[in-house]
């Protein structure tokens, strides 16, 4: 009698078409809009910068796996996502010796010292951004005005510290001061749309993130348009609190982080030290995923609630 053999697999069994490769290539298509943009508002120093900080997140990838007799893997593409996230993140005047201690540290403590993709339960770009804010606070808090090239406040110092605001125009296309990615809320509205479209982004953070900062801004007698459009918020919510990696699993648990991630950021905008606080609230909320992944998870089917 003929014998058969059954293998059994775990789930899932049927795969998607998408791979990590795929999808870290579209991103860092989605972020070539801002990337152009910061390149037209800030003069082609924004492009050796993202050059560069891209090319210290790939060594130091490479390096890395080496060191720890794994397989090279920087074709997968997300040590590419990470240079350029970081870059975005930076001042354009910012020394590039510094922009690669950054790529470095973004891709050695943020990753590779958790054992690589998938499971780092922070943010590395945000890692690297931190680290460059604490360790060299006044050439990362250096703005160039794209206009005529002086150094000056942003928007949000300037709301902070005066009570000015922008306007809004000059908010949305980008032609301000700021970190050389995070001007143009319009290029990050339109990459994150792609990816929305494509499904490598779940909608539910964006909404929930943007949401909870334009209602508590509106209870706090705050402008709401003005701090939707100005700092790092676009670029946060769109890019990098829809992280796959350290982000919550479930849909309740997506609006959870967006929520918290909201409030925080709206916390040290208006009554913290700093101007900003998208990468300090993207970073507290990584923290608190595996919690609300934990509290979130999903009834199986048929199962019965206890009494």
């Amino acid at each position: 009698m003929e014998e058969y053999k059954i293998i059994t697999t775990s789930s899932p069994h049927i795969h998607s078409g998408d791979s990590v490769q795929k999808i870290m290539l579209s991103v860092a298509g989605a972020l070539m809009l801002p990337t152009v943009g910061g390149i037209y508002f800030f003069g082609f120093r924004a492009l050796n910068l993202v050059i560069i900080t891209t090319i210290a997140a790939l060594l130091t990838e490479a390096i890395f796996q080496k060191l720890r007799g794994k397989d090279i893997t920087i074709n997968d593409g997300s040590a590419l996502v990470t240079g350029m996230l970081l870059a975005l993140n930076l001042p354009p005047g910012l020394p590039y010796w510094m922009a690669v201690v950054g790529a470095i540290i973004a891709i050695a403590l943020g990753k590779q010292i958790y054992g690589g993709l998938g499971t780092n339960p922070f943010n590395p770009a945000l890692i690297g951004r931190v680290f460059l804010m604490i360790s060299f606070t006044t050439p990362m808090t250096t703005w160039i005005n794209p206009v005529d090239g002086t150094t000056g406040a942003t928007p949000l110092q300037l709301m902070k510290m005066q009570g000015i605001s922008t306007d809004y125009i000059k908010l949305f296309i980008g032609n301000i001061g700021g970190s050389l990615g995070e001007t143009s809320a319009l290029l990050i509205i339109l990459g994150g749309i792609y990816l929305i479209y494509k499904g490598y982004v779940d909608w539910r953070i964006p909404v929930s993130y943007l949401g909870t900062v334009a209602i508590l801004t509106i209870v706090l007698g705050h402008d709401p348009i003005f701090h939707l459009l100005s700092g790092g918020l676009m670029l946060g919510a769109f890019f990098m609190a829809t992280d796959m990696v350290t982000t919550p699993l479930s849909v309740p648990g997506k609006i959870i982080f967006g929520i918290g991630a909201g409030f925080f950021t709206i916390l040290i905008r208006l009554y913290g030290g700093y101007p900003e606080g998208v990468s300090f609230s993207i970073l507290l909320m990584n923290a608190f995923t595996p919690l609300i992944n934990r509290l979130t998870v999903p009834r199986i089917y048929g199962e019965v609630k206890a009494r």
